[in-house]
C-alpha cells in the first residue's frame, strides 16, 4: 500500500511522461463500483382467475345451452340475440316463387306448347316433359333453400363482454366476428326510407378504437331497441359495472 495512503494523504507523482501526465509509483486504487442487489420475487404460474358469482355462472351454462355454437369465455352469457329481419328474404322468395309457376304453368299447358311450335311424335306428350321441368323445379327449389339458410344464419349477438357476429356468406362458408365492448368507440342504427321505417328494420354500425374498423349488420329488427341496450353495455363496460340483462 502506498505510504501516504497509510497517512491519509494524497499520493504524489513521482515524474511525468512526454505529455505532462503525473506518474505515480503507486497508482491510484479507484473504488470499486457497488454490485447491483438481486431481489428474487415469485408469482404464480398462472393469473388468479377472477370470481364469478353464482348468477352469473347461471346466465352462462343458460347461454352455452341456447347458443352452443358460440365460442363464450368463462362468466361471459349473452344478453341479446339480434336476427334479420323476414323482409329481406322477400325479393328471393318472390324471385323463386315466380319461376316455380312458369316451370309448372310450362308443364301443365306442356301440349297446348307442343301444339304451337308444331311438335310431333314423343317429344310432344307431357311425360317427355317430366324429368326436365322436374329438374328445374328442383334447382329453383334448392336455390330458395340456400338463400334461406344463409339470410337467416347471419346472427348478431350482444354479450357483456363482447358483440359476436355470426357470418354466413354461402351453404359451406361461415365465419365469426368478435369485438370487446371494451374497443367500441361508437355505435349507431340507420333507417334510410320509408319502408325501414314502416316496417321497423335497418343497419347497425359498429366502430372500433385505434384501427378504425367498422363492422355493420343489415336488416336487423327494432334496431333503435338493439342500439340502445348496445350503448348501455359498453358504458357499463367502460366503468366497470356490472353488464347484463335478462332480455334476450
Amino acid at each position: 500500500m502506498n505510504p501516504n495512503e497509510e497517512n491519509g494523504q494524497t499520493p504524489q507523482p513521482v515524474a511525468y511522461d512526454a505529455e505532462g501526465r503525473p506518474l505515480y509509483a503507486h497508482p491510484p486504487i479507484a473504488p470499486h463500483p457497488q454490485a447491483p442487489q438481486v431481489v428474487q420475487t415469485m408469482r404464480p404460474l398462472e393469473p388468479a382467475k377472477p370470481e364469478i358469482s353464482p348468477a352469473i355462472k347461471a346466465k352462462h351454462e343458460e347461454s352455452q345451452r341456447q347458443f352452443p355454437f358460440l365460442n363464450l369465455s368463462e362468466g361471459e352469457f349473452v344478453i341479446k340475440s339480434m336476427r334479420r329481419h323476414p323482409i329481406g328474404l322477400f325479393i328471393p322468395m318472390t324471385i323463386g316463387v315466380i319461376f316455380l309457376a312458369l316451370a309448372l304453368s310450362i308443364l301443365f299447358g306442356y301440349e297446348l306448347i307442343a301444339e304451337a311450335l308444331d311438335l310431333s311424335g314423343p317429344s310432344a306428350s307431357v311425360e317427355s316433359a317430366l324429368l326436365p321441368v322436374g329438374l328445374l323445379c328442383v334447382l329453383i327449389g334448392l336455390g330458395m333453400f340456400v338463400s334461406y339458410y344463409v339470410y337467416t344464419n347471419n346472427k348478431f349477438f350482444l354479450t357483456n363482454e363482447s358483440v359476436i357476429q355470426e357470418i354466413q356468406t354461402s351453404l359451406f362458408s361461415r365465419h365469426e366476428q368478435t369485438v370487446s365492448l371494451g374497443n367500441i368507440e361508437d355505435a349507431s342504427f340507420r333507417q334510410t326510407n320509408i319502408i325501414q321505417n314502416l316496417f321497423d328494420y335497418g343497419s347497425i354500425r359498429l366502430s372500433t378504437e385505434g384501427d378504425e374498423t367498422t363492422y355493420r349488420f343489415t336488416y336487423v329488427a327494432r334496431p333503435k331497441e338493439h342500439i340502445a341496450t348496445l350503448n348501455n353495455a359498453v358504458e357499463a363496460f367502460k366503468l366497470g359495472r356490472p353488464v347484463g340483462s335478462d332480455d334476450n
